[in-house]
């Protein structure tokens, strides 16, 4: 791989990371979008592989969040837990769609996560 190439997914790591920090997303709204889009990566890989991400992300992200004590924990495990369950019933569903309709209810979820910010 050329050391350009190894920039631009450097990039979109950064950009992932510092989202993630930030807003607690960066592994879909990011990392799933510059795969499909600049790597050429296919959507179901794209999403696949973004998922993997997320959990060093999530990991880091959440070591910090507690040390400044802007974790609740009780609600932490309660929704992990269903979180858990609803990612193996997700994961295994990933194959059941195609990539145009994947891409469209991923799509569908981006926009109502952005009106319900902006109306919030």
């Amino acid at each position: 791989m050329s050391s350009k190439h190894w920039l631009k997914i450097a990039a979109v790591g950064i950009s992932a990371g510092v989202i993630n920090g930030l807003f607690g997303a960066g592994g879909g709204t990011i990392v799933v979008p510059a795969l499909t889009c600049f790597f050429g990566v296919r959507q179901h890989k794209a999403h696949a592989t973004a998922i993997s991400i997320i959990f060093p992300f999530a990991l880091i992200s959440s070591i910090v969040y507690y040390r400044y004590g802007f974790t609740e924990l009780s609600t932490t495990l309660k929704i992990t837990l269903g979180g858990v369950v609803g990612s193996y019933i997700g994961s295994k569903s990933l194959s059941k769609f195609s990539a145009k309709h994947l891409r469209r209810i991923f799509g569908v979820f981006m926009i109502l996560a952005a009106i319900r910010l902006v109306l919030s």
